[in-house]
């Protein structure tokens, strides 16, 4: 049974949503899907970004009731909104926190400040979820700031859901987005997604010697570079012969990603955002976790795949995706792992579908504390 209280709130409520951009894709995504839902729920979001370049193709429509403004640098920033959310760790500039701070003298009940963190299936996170932060220093001194983890279990903060998600899958048509991108629907359809991952040579090699039926649907940017240069490394030949089962897709909004992920029997991801799509698309997936200079990234993603409970095919190429073996000239999944890894994908998604949604969760939150 979900542990948290979800109150609906009074009403709907202005939210200022702060991001910084380390990753375009990820950082901007996430905190575009968070808030063009609270928009959809009736909310009214002001997205502070201070790069927000990637949504002139990842929303290119906007949202209802959602305004995407420069970071900001203003003296006079304006009255602050009645929830504030710090996305990962970034820092709201201080003429902002003073604002924030006159604005909770006038009335302590009119503003909730949280921190909301990077998703990871560690068991800090469960410990940490809710727990306030008391500011010490600064114009905001004597306030209090709250952490909000997102996460796999019910004693965490979730996982981003709009309400009908599930209706959108339901209504795809798989065969006719396969007919138009050229795909068959005996061909093994790989979506990738990734960073410069080490083993993508090596990956392609296996799965274009090995399958006939094998076609790559490669996403824009760094996954089409490395991909390139990979193929620039293969003799002429046989390099000729890989390209016509290699597509390179255009920049695609983010609902087009979501069917891109439907539509595929393996999907390559990386990052936050892209990983929870790969989850709730019920379909085998390889996630490249955003690596740090220190390795903890290594115990992270151990943590993930414990709580997926993968198997052990699922966790070797995981750890070869993200450099901690070495190939060693192993086959690619054929349709039997595939199977086997959508059936842990399946289940992992059903678990988390009986879990209140992050920003169901953040609404209730809100409510108890305003």
């Amino acid at each position: 049974m979900n542990t948290h209280i979800s109150l609906p709130p009074e009403r709907p409520k202005r939210w200022d949503i702060f991001c910084q951009v380390i990753d375009n894709f990820g950082d901007a995504g996430v905190c575009w899907r968070l808030a063009a839902d609270l928009g959809a729920r009736g909310h009214h979001v002001r997205l502070y970004m201070d790069d927000a370049s990637a949504l002139q193709w990842m929303a290119p429509q906007g949202a209802e009731r959602v305004s995407v403004l420069p970071w900001p640098v203003q003296a006079q920033p304006g009255e602050p909104g009645d929830v504030i959310i710090e996305a990962f760790g970034c820092e709201i500039p201080e003429a902002f926190v003073s604002a924030i701070a006159c604005k909770h003298q006038r009335d302590p009940s009119s503003i909730v400040w949280i921190n909301l963190e990077y998703l990871s299936a560690e068991s800090y996170v469960e410990r940490c979820h809710r727990l306030p932060s008391p500011i010490m220093s600064g114009p905001a001194a004597g306030m209090t700031r709250w952490f909000f983890y997102p996460g796999f279990t019910e004693r965490t903060g979730g996982l981003l859901r709009e309400p009908d998600l599930p209706e959108r899958q339901r209504r795809f048509d798989r065969a006719q987005w396969r007919l138009r991108h050229g795909v068959a629907e005996s061909d093994t359809a790989i979506s990738l997604f990734c960073y410069e991952p080490a083993a993508l040579p090596h990956v392609l090699k296996a799965s274009l010697g090995q399958a006939a039926d094998c076609r790559w649907l490669v996403t824009p940017g760094r996954a089409e570079r490395a991909v390139r240069q990979a193929l620039q490394s293969w003799p002429p030949a046989q390099r000729d012969g890989s390209e016509r089962r290699i597509g390179f897709l255009p920049y695609r909004t983010q609902r087009e990603f979501d069917e891109l992920l439907w539509a595929c029997d393996l999907n390559f991801v990386r990052g936050e955002d892209s990983l929870v799509r790969a989850l709730w698309a019920g379909q085998p997936f390889i996630w490249q976790i955003y690596p740090q200079h220190d390795d903890a990234h290594h115990d992270k993603l151990h943590a993930f795949l414990d709580w997926l409970q993968a198997p052990a095919s699922l966790r070797h190429m995981h750890a070869v995706w993200n450099g901690l073996q070495e190939p060693q000239n192993r086959p690619f999944p054929d349709k039997d792992m595939l199977d086997e890894w959508r059936a842990c994908a399946r289940f992992a998604r059903d678990r988390l579908l009986r879990q209140e949604d992050l920003l169901s969760q953040f609404l209730g939150f809100v409510a108890e504390k305003s």
